[in-house]
C-alpha cells in the first residue's frame, strides 16, 4: 500500500474508531503528508527508521520549533503502530525514532489591569448597539471569564448557557462535558447581546441556528474571526500581535490562581484531564510572585 493511501485509512480509523476531532484528525494528516513530502509516495513497507531521522533533520535544519518536531514524532509513532497492528507493515519502523525534549516555555499572561482596560473599552464601544461591537464585547468576556477554549466557546448554543446561573455548558476534548461559571461583567455583555446584538445579525442569514455568536453574515462565527478579535484587541494592549484567545485562557487561569483558587478546581475549570497540565500555571504564579518580591522588598 502506498503511503498516501495508508494515511487516509488511518485518518478514517481516528476519524471512525477512535472519533476523534476533526481538527485532531486534519493536524495528523498534516504532519504525516509531511513526512510524504520528504521520502515520496512510496510503498509503506519501504519506510525505515533512516527515512524518519532524515524527516526530522530537514525540520530541525528548517528551525522548526522542538514542541513542533516532538508533535510529529508522535504523530508518526502512532501512525506506524497502527498500521503494524493491522498487519499492513511486518516491523514498526519507528520504535527507535528518538524525538527531541520539548523546552518548557511558560504561556504568555496579560496582567488583570491591561486586560481590564481593554474590557472597558469595549464596553463603550458597544454601548451605542452596534450588534458586532456587542458580540465582540461578550466573546472576549466570556473567553477571559470562564477560561474556555476557542473551539468551545465557538460550538457554544444559546441553549449551553444559564445567565440565572452565571454558568456555560460546553463540550470540550474528547467530548467531554463540563458546565463553568462566568463572573458578572460576563453575564451583562452575554445578556445585552442576546436583546440587542444577536437578532440583528441573525437577520442577516436565512437560517442562524442555535449559535450563540454569530458571524457578519448571521452563520456561528468561526474560530478564525475570534483569533483575529483578540490580535485586534487584546494585541495593542500587550505590545505583541502574536497573542489569540489562548491568551486569555492563560490569563484567566493564572488570575485565578494569583487569587488563591485551588488547583484542581482550575483544572476542572479548564477541562484538563491531567493536573499536570493544570501546574504550568502554578509556575506563571510563581514567576509573578517573585518577581513582585524583587521590585518591592527592600531585602530582596
Amino acid at each position: 500500500m502506498q503511503l498516501t493511501r495508508a494515511i487516509d485509512a488511518f485518518a478514517a480509523h481516528l476519524e471512525k474508531v477512535r472519533r476523534l476531532s476533526p481538527a485532531t484528525v486534519r493536524a495528523y494528516r498534516n504532519d504525516l503528508h509531511g513526512l510524504v513530502a520528504v521520502v515520496g509516495d512510496i510503498d509503506l513497507g519501504d519506510v525505515d527508521l533512516e527515512h524518519l531521522r532524515d524527516w526530522l533533520w530537514q525540520a530541525t535544519q528548517r528551525g522548526d520549533a522542538r514542541s513542533t518536531i516532538a508533535r510529529r514524532t508522535s504523530a508518526v509513532r502512532t501512525f506506524f503502530r497502527w498500521a503494524e497492528e493491522e498487519q499492513l507493515i511486518a516491523a514498526d519502523p519507528s520504535l527507535r525514532l528518538v524525538a527531541p525534549k520539548r523546552g518548557r516555555t511558560l504561556p504568555h499572561v496579560a496582567t488583570a489591569d491591561a486586560l481590564r482596560d481593554v474590557l472597558d473599552r469595549l464596553e463603550r464601544q458597544a454601548q451605542d448597539g452596534d450588534p458586532v461591537a456587542l458580540r465582540d464585547h461578550a466573546v472576549l468576556e466570556v473567553l477571559y471569564g470562564s477560561g474556555i477554549r476557542v473551539s468551545e466557546l465557538c460550538g457554544l448554543d444559546v441553549d449551553d448557557v444559564d445567565l440565572d446561573r452565571g454558568t456555560v455548558r460546553v463540550l470540550g476534548k474528547g467530548s467531554k462535558e463540563r458546565v463553568v461559571p462566568f463572573g458578572a461583567p460576563a453575564k451583562r455583555a452575554i445578556d445585552a447581546y442576546l436583546t440587542r446584538g444577536r437578532p440583528a445579525l441573525a437577520a442577516r442569514a436565512t437560517g442562524s441556528g442555535p449559535a450563540l455568536l454569530l458571524g457578519t453574515r448571521g452563520g456561528r462565527i468561526g474560530s478564525r474571526a475570534v483569533y483575529d478579535l483578540v490580535a485586534r484587541e487584546v494585541g495593542p494592549a500587550l505590545g505583541s500581535s502574536a497573542v489569540g484567545p489562548h491568551t486569555l485562557r492563560h490569563s484567566a487561569a493564572t488570575h485565578l490562581l494569583d487569587g488563591g483558587a485551588d488547583l484542581r478546581a482550575v483544572q476542572e475549570l479548564l477541562g484538563h484531564a491531567s493536573l499536570g497540565t493544570t501546574q504550568i500555571y502554578t509556575h506563571v504564579s510563581s514567576e509573578r510572585l517573585a518577581a513582585a518580591y524583587r521590585l518591592a522588598h527592600p531585602r530582596a
